[in-house]
């Protein structure tokens, strides 16, 4: 099933452009309150993640 839900230009970027794009998105949100009043970093560490080859010790 598909439903259609508006997105901000901000939204829209990120699944359109790619990576930086979301990273934008989540790096504004996540100083935004949730219901409950803490913010996403306030809730959850937030780390970097890295893609690629991590060689064995």
């Amino acid at each position: 099933m598909l439903a259609t839900i508006p997105l901000t230009d901000e939204e829209q970027a990120a699944v359109d452009d790619g990576q930086a794009a979301l990273d934008q998105l989540l790096e504004r949100l996540a100083d935004v309150p949730t219901p409950s009043g803490a913010t996403p970093r306030q809730l959850l560490p937030i780390i970097e993640v890295r893609q690629g080859h991590t060689p064995k010790a």
